[in-house]
């Protein structure tokens, strides 16, 4: 283990920005081998390339700015990891922006007034994120956390230098999913073979997990494999990529949400209204499953 001090270095965000808003994302869907989560701190394991390491991001109290740490091994990888880490705890967006832009529709102005400044969480690595999508499809998050976790111990790879020497484990390639029979894994046959065909497509260069051609673009790039539907495929554009307008207008919790009454709201009449939110639906969205979480 390298006893080094780690690296340091600020992120400024603009305000307002919430630490419990992210450490209740974490915490409800955190991997144990691969992330930590602690009051004012989160690190993780990361794979670039043909890179591995860790990096830990700290709340802090009088500033604001998140702290991220790193390896000296890393020193490299700065720029880059720097870049992740911003979008992954949406520091460069613009919330008085997008909340006077959402504020327009009288139902959402008052989620906006009562929380200002929620962002939009993302993961730090699309493929990861995208597995662990489809292995949440209709099940609940609990649930998609505990078989994405017997992936990981049963073909991540073990990290051989963590922060403070316990054990941490790197997310399982594309190549080692596509391979893996996935035997008593917790997951239906049919979701197996969608999880095994997307990792191959990957991990063959036949699927580009890319914003580069638009939103659009992968979500229909996504919806052409077998199993894989426009609720999944929004869905990674949202929590893989920080898509700011991507919309999974039949999620449950945001037809659910408290705002729409006890009857809920349709998935076609939400996406129709959801029309006016543009280009910011996924910021609505965080504040539709806001909304739900705290039951109104």
């Amino acid at each position: 283990m390298d006893v080094s001090p780690p690296l340091r270095l600020c992120l400024a965000y603009r305000e307002p920005w919430h630490w419990p808003q992210f450490h209740a994302h974490f915490a409800l869907r955190r991997l144990p081998g691969v992330e930590r989560l602690e009051a004012y701190s989160y690190s993780r394991s990361f794979r670039l390339g043909t890179r591995h390491g860790w990096f830990r991001v700290r709340s802090l109290e009088h500033r604001a700015a998140l702290e991220l740490s790193l390896p000296p091994g890393c020193a490299d990888l700065t720029d880059q990891l720097a870049s992740r880490v911003r979008r992954m705890f949406d520091l460069d967006s613009d919330p008085e922006g997008i909340a006077a832009h959402l504020g327009r529709d009288p139902l959402l102005a008052p989620l906006l007034e009562r929380v200002p400044g929620l962002r939009l969480p993302v993961a730090f690595d699309p493929f990861e994120q995208a597995v662990r999508a489809i292995v949440g499809q209709q099940v609940s998050v609990k649930a998609a956390v505990t078989i994405s976790d017997r992936l990981v111990r049963r073909l991540g790879e073990p990290l051989a230098d963590s922060p403070d020497g316990e054990p941490m484990w790197l997310f399982p390639t594309p190549a080692a999913l596509a391979e893996a029979p996935l035997e008593n894994i917790g997951m239906p046959g049919r979701r197996v073979q969608t999880l095994r065909r997307f990792a191959r497509a990957v991990a063959e260069g036949e699927l580009a997990l890319s914003l580069a051609d638009g939103i659009e673009a992968l979500v229909e790039r996504l919806c052409a494999l077998p199993g894989i539907g426009p609720w999944t495929a929004e869905y990674i554009a949202l929590r893989a990529f920080g898509a700011a307008d991507a919309f999974p207008a039949s999620d449950l919790g945001l037809l659910k949400a408290p705002l729409w009454g006890p009857g809920g709201i349709r998935a076609r009449e939400l996406a129709a209204r959801a029309e006016a939110w543009r280009p910011w639906r996924a910021y609505a969205a965080i504040y539709l499953w806001h909304d739900y979480a705290e039951g109104g």
